[in-house]
């Protein structure tokens, strides 16, 4: 049988359309919670370093209120009884107030290096896989 070549496709190697676009959204299903579960994680990470500098304003608010109380108490005894009495009183107001000034300022860094709550490290992952899909799309 010169000239008569039969072709026979290799089953192997082909799959229908609907297994590829079944297995393209089974595929597309599961990036999808990856990038999820990603940015779950991300948010909660920036979540804990806002709660903690927060926490660390609200001692500072606490601390400046005794220092409040404390200067307050100064000047009844500064007032009332002789230089030794206030000028301690005075001095432990110092005291406190240094230390809320200690914590307002470690708040602060804690806060600034939390950083905008979105998930950035998610949003730059899903941009590329959105970009290598429509790669995948053109060819």
């Amino acid at each position: 049988m010169i000239g008569s070549v039969r072709h026979r496709p290799d089953e192997t190697n082909h799959k229908t359309v609907a297994e590829l676009t079944k297995r393209a959204s089974e595929q597309l299903s599961d990036v999808v919670r990856s990038e999820m579960r990603l940015a779950q994680a991300e948010m909660k990470e920036k979540g804990k370093r806002a709660g903690f500098g927060g926490g660390m304003f609200g001692g500072a608010a606490i601390m400046g209120l005794l220092a409040l109380w404390a200067m307050v108490f100064a000047a009844i005894a500064g007032i009332a009884v002789a230089l030794p009495v206030w000028a301690s009183a005075l001095i432990v107001a110092g005291g406190l107030l240094l230390v809320a000034g200690g914590l307002a300022l470690a708040g602060k860094h804690e806060l600034g290096s939390a950083g905008p709550p979105k998930p950035e490290k998610t949003i730059d992952s899903v941009k590329a896989d959105v970009d290598a899909i429509r790669e995948g799309a053109h060819r």
